[in-house]
């Protein structure tokens, strides 16, 4: 009897989980084509490139264009660049939130919600705001125009603080308790308790810096006028003229510029998950 109410209620749950899925469907095709379409772009061979509606393979299909870019501009240079910048403003977001938001969750002091708070409003702010003030003090230290201005104003941020929060709050008071009482300071704490217990979290906010470092166009455009120093995202752009541009050269650097932080997003994506699911919780 259990069997068969079983095998009856499947088709329900499923019915009901129908909306779900088609919703999560939908929205998967929505984030999913523009790349396809670029991608489409990118291997299409003839001269109709806004073709209405756009096919997703075209059928003169060739890969002429990447190797056009490979010789039209120092790819490897510039992935390089991106690299280099991505990989130290990821650490360095890592370690500064760490820090951060150690105190705010295992510390008690006074003004501490008003200090957090303070950080989380910061959210609500356009990150173009800052770029004036940034600007300044990084050309007063004299780094303007060089790599590590571009990551220094990236490594404080509010999300990263407060997913690390979120995460010291989570482990159980008695193991913390329990190191105190070994003799263990507030840095074995940290070091030896904290961070361990909180390593889907950390790949977490890893692969959210990754992707937004990796991508981020605007603030390198600002600091960095030498074109040998620039990351991928602003070196792509040399694919376009001043008077002729060639849409399928410029959506093949884009493909070429997105691929790597996808390859990072499939192979990472299972600890991502761990870590959005007990941030969301």
């Amino acid at each position: 009897m259990n069997a068969i109410a079983l095998n009856r209620a499947a088709p329900r749950k499923l019915l009901r989980r129908l909306p779900d899925y088609l919703l999560l469907l939908a929205l998967s095709l929505a984030c999913v084509y523009p790349f396809l379409w670029t991608l489409g772009i990118a291997v299409g061979d003839g001269e109709q490139v806004f073709d209405f509606p756009p096919p997703l393979w075209p059928k003169d299909a060739g890969w002429r264009h990447f190797a056009a870019v490979w010789d039209a501009i120092p790819l490897g240079r510039f992935f390089w660049n991106s690299l280099w910048i991505s990989g130290l403003t990821t650490l360095g977001t890592l370690v500064v939130s760490s820090l951060a938001a150690f105190p705010l969750a295992r510390l008690r002091f006074r003004g501490r919600q008003a200090v957090f708070y303070a950080i989380i409003t910061t959210l609500l702010l356009p990150s173009e705001i800052n770029f004036i003030s940034n600007y300044v003090t990084i050309s007063r230290l004299g780094l303007d125009d060089s790599r590590l201005g571009v990551v220094l104003p990236s490594l404080a941020g509010a999300f990263g603080i407060y997913l690390m929060k979120h995460a010291f709050e989570k482990i159980p008071d008695e193991i913390v308790d329990a190191a105190r009482m070994d003799g263990a300071g507030d840095w074995q704490v940290f070091l030896r308790i904290c961070l361990p217990l909180s390593l889907p979290y950390l790949a977490t906010l890893g692969i959210f810096t990754l992707v937004w470092s990796w991508n981020v166009y605007v603030w390198p455009s600002v600091v960095l006028k030498t074109p040998e120093l620039y990351p991928l995202s602003v070196g792509v752009l040399y694919l376009k003229g001043a008077f002729a541009t060639s849409t399928r050269m410029v959506a093949a650097g884009a493909v070429i510029a997105i691929l790597p932080v996808l390859a990072v997003f499939v192979f990472c994506q299972r600890y991502f998950m761990r870590g959005m699911d007990g941030a969301v919780k």
